[in-house]
């Protein structure tokens, strides 16, 4: 089963960090990833920039009005998508809770929707051929 796995974290916290113990923490994730890829469960992912520069979209009286900033109610914000396989929501727990990416906020870990995700397959395809 694939998992989309959401790690959150505190801009605040992060950049207070001296920039050392940033470089030691980010080595300690990509050791870990190496260690998802060794199980072959790591399947890619991505870092996220600030959410200082982040924008929302919403409706507003039939138009589309554009927000600065992503609108949560808490200090952390979305640092990035990591997708994983794993057998099952036991699994991917399992793995994710080892990660050290966990030290400076949650995880939200979220099961890939198969059936869109064909559906996307499909048109994409129609595109590139």
């Amino acid at each position: 089963m694939k998992f989309i796995c959401l790690g959150y974290f505190d801009e605040v916290k992060w950049n207070a960090l001296p920039e050392s113990e940033q470089t030691k923490l980010m080595e300690e994730c990509f050791a870990y990833d190496d260690e998802l890829r060794r199980g072959k469960h790591f399947l890619g992912g991505e870092a996220l920039g600030s959410a200082a520069n982040a924008v929302t979209l919403r409706i507003k009286s039939g138009d589309v009005d554009v927000l600065d900033g992503p609108f949560t109610e808490t200090k952390e914000v979305l640092g990035g998508i990591l997708f994983l396989e794993a057998k099952d929501l036991n699994h991917a727990i399992s793995l994710m809770a080892k990660h050290p990416g966990v030290k400076m906020g949650p995880f939200e870990i979220r099961c890939a929707d198969e059936t869109i995700n064909q559906q996307i397959l499909a048109r994409n395809n129609k595109f590139n051929n």
